[in-house]
């Protein structure tokens, strides 16, 4: 039996050495001190969208399924020929207005080879080079800012002999991105690989922190993949956190909040760690090849009141739903589109303490949550952050009146909220348990003093 494109965990989470699980995000000294508690942003639930199989033009289920079937002739009966072969940069931006318009943020894959097609940085057979340019500029000025770019490995379907360019000729799960090839690499095997991925969509002007993987990738060899995507990615983009989406969790017994893998360095000017982004849904949009449509209360019902969505927020830990762009086209008919926004809209009318985020400013966020220590002294919340972020927000569970902020000299005096949804960074508010502040955290040593 093959594994399947995705393998979406249900009873198990992530099991690894690697794995970062310290907790650094709380300290509380003598009783007459106060106890300080990082939370979530602005203490607001983060919520993101990841999309995967989306590229320029190309729809990855026409042009991918022939060569699934290839390799389990049984386990891929669609018929391909009935797909279209493009889903057009016009849907691309009417998807993306309407984000805009709702606030909408998350991640956006660009297979840089899609289906051994033809290459985002050079030339597409079957569009003009003008068309794939366009396509380029529209995701690098129109979804760039909302949506972190991903390369899906180099094909999604063939593995890639990354010194010739060309795929391996035999079509077995060992030559397959989806499959075996990758669960017996090395970690710098796979760095290798993720770079020359990397490498295709920066000369293509796309900016990365992170990576996704198709299918099975890495399933079985998750510390080699997390130090993989950490060498990559730092190398070629330079990032500061490194980030990857493999895996998603249904299971409402086990946590879906970010993994940090390969923590080192914290006392030093080079920190480094990558991040586990796990989404928390299935694909119950359109399905990854665009046949099957999917149901609205799966992620939350018409009453608002059940749902994996509700599941999750209700719990305060990331809600990252997951889709395949050539489900949220549906053929031209948009039917998991539409799912979609029915799914916004249940959200807002439920909640109104939701964040959207893209997948690098959760990864980021959870890095300085799960890393930064605190230390109490007279008056004083000393933070020891190795890396920064905006709009991180601690709970102090005393009612503080005077708040400033101290960060290598320059110091802020911070703004008092009416209350928990007027909160802003550089701002404080009080609720039924204490104080909940703030503020873009730095590098370095941040002093909060209350008086």
């Amino acid at each position: 039996m093959p594994l399947p494109r995705r393998e979406f965990l249900k009873k198990s989470a992530v099991a690894s050495a690697a794995l970062f699980t310290g907790l650094h995000n709380q300290a509380s000294a003598d009783p007459l001190r106060p106890k300080v508690t990082i939370v979530n942003p602005l203490n607001r639930v983060p919520v993101s969208f990841i999309i995967d199989d989306s590229t320029a033009l190309v729809n990855m289920a026409h042009f991918g399924i022939p060569q699934f079937h290839e390799v389990f002739p049984d386990q891929y009966p669609q018929d391909w020929r009935k797909l279209p072969r493009e889903i057009p940069d016009a849907f691309v931006r009417e998807f993306g207005e309407w984000c805009i318009d709702q606030g909408v943020k998350g991640k956006y894959s660009m297979v840089p080879y899609p289906a051994c097609t033809g290459w985002l940085h050079r030339f597409i057979p079957g569009w003009t080079k003008r068309e794939l340019e366009d396509s380029l500029k529209l995701v690098r000025e129109f979804m760039m800012p909302n949506w972190d770019i991903h390369p899906e490995m180099i094909s999604h379907t063939r593995v890639i002999n990354i010194k010739t360019g060309q795929p391996y000729p035999d079509a077995l799960p060992e030559y397959m991105e989806n499959w075996e090839w990758s669960q017996d690499k090395s970690s710098d095997e796979l760095g290798s690989y993720m770079a020359y991925a990397l490498n295709i969509l920066k000369e293509a002007g796309l900016n990365c922190e992170g990576i996704t993987t198709p299918g099975g990738f890495g399933s079985r060899n998750m510390e080699n993949l997390a130090k993989g995507t950490l060498e990559a990615v730092r190398d070629v983009f330079k990032a500061d956190i490194p980030h990857f989406f493999r895996d998603v969790i249904t299971d409402p017994g086990i946590s879906v909040e970010p993994q940090l893998f390969h923590v080192s360095g914290l006392d030093t000017t080079d920190p480094r760690c990558s991040v586990h982004i796990i989404g928390c849904t299935d694909d119950w949009f359109g399905g990854w090849d665009g046949i099957s449509p999917g149901n609205p209360d799966l992620f939350i019902t018409e009453d608002l009141q059940k749902g994996r969505l509700v599941d999750v927020i209700d719990k305060g830990e990331p809600a990252i739903l997951v889709c395949h762009w050539p489900g949220i086209y549906f053929n031209g008919k948009k039917t998991g589109f539409n799912i979609f926004k029915q799914v916004v809209s249940r959200l807002n009318q439920k909640y109104n303490n939701l964040i959207w985020m893209k997948n690098s400013e959760i990864a980021r966020y959870w890095a300085a949550k799960k890393l930064t220590d605190i230390a109490l002294q007279d008056h004083d919340i000393v933070l020891k952050a190795p890396f920064g972020t905006e709009r991180f927000t601690i709970h102090i569970d005393k009612k503080i009146r005077n708040l400033s902020l101290n960060h290598e000299g320059r110091e802020l005096i911070l703004k008092t909220a009416s209350d928990s949804l007027s909160l802003k960074t550089g701002a404080f508010c009080w609720d039924a348990t204490g104080t909940v502040v703030s503020f873009d955290l730095e590098k370095g040593i941040t002093h909060l003093k209350y008086y």
